[in-house]
């Protein structure tokens, strides 16, 4: 088994969507920006993967600048391809098209000295939703209070 150092994770992701299943996939990368990531320079907000001519991409992911890098330095916001087999995407298109599902990028992590990203296939949640899962996670948490709080009497 391989170890894996993470990088960053979308915590929002699990909080604002159900996610359905997980793939893994592989980034396109420049040097400066694998660079960056093993500094832990970045950051998911507001970001996406989508799928545009049979091909996977992360959109809105922000790599900060390398702080020692020069004016070769890439595009903090650029669009980068993803790594996946032929059938997962074909798969994947098939899904978010015909249900109406998002492909969320929830972690970034090192495997075997490559970089790779965990993407989930989910769908959106409401409002109600949240508070039903915020209200569900505090009932959790009063009971574990009381089995601690009995536990020591």
């Amino acid at each position: 088994m391989a170890a894996e150092k993470l990088i960053a994770t979308n915590r929002k992701a699990r909080h604002d969507f159900d996610i359905l299943e997980t793939h893994e996939a592989g980034l396109v990368l420049r040097g400066t920006e694998v660079k960056s990531l093993r500094e832990g320079q970045v950051t998911f907000k507001d970001s996406y993967a989508g799928i545009q001519r049979d091909e996977a991409w992360l959109f809105g992911c922000h790599i900060a600048p390398y702080h020692h890098g020069t004016d070769a330095n890439h595009d903090p916001e650029r669009p980068r391809k993803l790594l996946l087999h032929r059938r997962e995407i074909a798969r994947l298109t098939g899904k978010v098209a015909e249900r109406g599902l998002t492909l969320v990028p929830l972690r970034l992590y090192f495997k075997e000295g490559r970089a790779k990203l965990e993407i989930g296939l989910g769908r959106g949640k409401k409002l109600h939703d949240k508070r039903a899962a915020i209200r569900e996670r505090e009932v959790k948490r009063e009971l574990a209070k009381e089995a601690r709080t009995r536990d020591r009497a």
